[in-house]
């Protein structure tokens, strides 16, 4: 009997698109299970009783919570097609940015509590993160090299999660004048089938996220 593989998670989320991708990249057969998060079913708060939230992993009936942990737990187990490097310090270095990513998520989430006045300086320092990031792919590929590694699947859905709610809320920030270099390598993503198959459909999703601006953020 093979291995049992249950994924967790929601139709939208970025923190699943990871582990669905991982999987993918690695060959990997598993079962997707859609999340109702306003309603949250006794599985998850039984896998995660901790922080009850998605995506959680299951393997042969063993959960593993929070997308980087779950990466890591993915790369480990499945030794096939593997998405970190195998010097150590090559690794510590994508662990480093995965890191850079979450205080760049970190920056978004203030959005929601900000005030009107200081949501310009918000998209600023966004602006500025997100540069950062861009400066450490120059001359690359790809973050993982030559190929589709651990530091791409951590940053690609965060970028175009960014993407889609710069377009529902008209703002500039990731633009090909202001970072050419990370918009010509989002667009060479989104042409690699694998990548595809593990995004939303883009007018559900903008639906979806201007339904959420709408109810926390109400005119």
């Amino acid at each position: 009997m093979g291995d049992q593989v249950k994924l967790l998670g929601t139709w939208a989320s970025p923190f699943s698109h990871r582990i669905e991708l991982a999987l993918k990249l690695k060959g990997i057969q598993y079962e997707f299970i859609e999340e109702d998060l306003s309603n949250k079913s006794s599985l998850l708060l039984n896998s995660n009783p901790v922080y009850q939230k998605i995506p959680v992993l299951i393997h042969n009936g063993k959960s593993i919570a929070e997308s980087l942990v779950i990466l890591e737990y993915i790369e480990e187990t499945w030794q096939n097609n593997p998405f970190l490097p195998k010097d150590h310090f090559d690794r510590a270095t994508a662990r480093f940015w995965a890191k850079f990513v979450e205080t760049i998520l970190q920056t978004t989430r203030n959005y929601r509590t900000a005030k009107e006045e200081e949501r310009e300086q918000i998209y600023k320092e966004l602006g500025e993160q997100l540069k950062t990031l861009e400066n450490e792919l120059n001359g690359k590929e790809f973050f993982g090299g030559e190929s589709i590694g651990f530091l791409d699947i951590v940053i690609f859905y965060i970028v175009y999660w960014f993407q889609i709610r710069q377009e529902v809320l008209q703002i500039e920030i990731i633009t090909k004048e202001k970072l050419p270099i990370l918009c010509n390598y989002m667009e060479k993503l989104y042409e690699i089938d694998v990548v595809k198959q593990c995004l939303p459909p883009k007018e559900k999703h903008l639906a979806y996220v201007r339904a959420l601006f709408a109810k926390h953020f109400p005119k």
